[in-house]
């Protein structure tokens, strides 16, 4: 068995030594039958076609004879050829000094790069949703507010004024529903013109939640028959403003009176 020790020289950034060890080159004769390739002359003697033409002088295009006596290398396929780095401690800690740094500039580029795809994915959505922002919401129910303090301010002008069937302010006069779309209209709000249209339009307020500016119902018919016939606006502390037919004019009453409670139908907010 013959060894062969191949030494490369020392690189700047490390020591490259390079192990070939191969087998000795036996040959065997083979003689040529029927059927058989350079190829499979080859593989059955683990070698290569290319040792075989070297060994024997054979070219490409060279046809093989049945008989031909062949020497061919056997167990080329050994060889073996091992590489051993070996690195200084200098060199190991640069490298790893630059894989620190790497793996920093790495995380610093991701932390970006999340950062801008957030905005982005923020300011897509914003263009997409109807949301508002905080200051949108306090403006608008500063705004609301705003108004339902008008609309009670100028029903409460309207106190005493006479109640006129189908009145919405002409000279001063009103029916129920009359003068709350009267109110709202001089407010911005147009809100349909009979009450029992009135109550469905709006949020839904529940009882224990109303405020002032509030549009409230009720059914006042003598045989109460279940639907909305009549309007007023909420003031707070339990009373409300409305255009009575009953006593003829714009009059103010307790929501908790026997005759009210009993007949309520349900608030709006026209406000929000």
């Amino acid at each position: 068995m013959k060894r062969l020790y191949k030494l490369l020289l020392p690189l700047s950034i490390a020591t490259v030594t390079t192990v070939t060890t191969q087998a000795a080159t036996n040959t065997v004769k083979h003689t040529i039958k029927n059927g058989e390739t350079l190829y499979s002359i080859a593989h059955k003697n683990h070698t290569t076609i290319t040792e075989v033409r070297k060994v024997n002088g054979l070219k490409k295009g060279d046809k093989l004879k049945i008989g031909r006596v062949l020497k061919v290398p056997k167990n080329t396929y050994n060889s073996k050829t091992k590489k051993i780095v070996k690195t200084s401690k200098k060199t190991h800690k640069k490298i790893k000094m630059a894989k620190t740094k790497t793996n920093r500039s790495e995380r610093k580029l991701a932390k970006t790069l999340s950062s801008v795809e957030f905005k982005q994915m923020a300011k897509s959505s914003s263009k997409k949703s109807n949301k508002f922002s905080l200051g949108d919401i306090v403006f608008n129910s500063s705004k609301g507010k705003h108004k339902s303090s008008n609309i009670t301010k100028l029903a409460k002008k309207k106190l005493g004024r006479r109640y006129v069937w189908g009145a919405v302010g002409q000279k001063n006069t009103f029916d129920c529903s009359g003068l709350t779309s009267y109110v709202c209209k001089k407010n911005g709000i147009c809100i349909p013109r009979r009450a029992i249209a009135q109550s469905k339009y709006g949020k839904y307020v529940n009882r224990k939640d109303l405020q002032p500016g509030d549009l409230i119902f009720f059914d006042t018919s003598k045989r109460r028959k279940g639907y909305v016939n009549h309007v007023g606006i909420y003031l707070g502390n339990d009373k409300f403003i409305h255009a009575s037919s009953a006593k003829k004019r714009v009059v103010i009453s307790k929501l908790g009176k026997s005759f009210y409670s009993k007949r309520y139908k349900g608030a709006r907010r026209v406000t929000s």
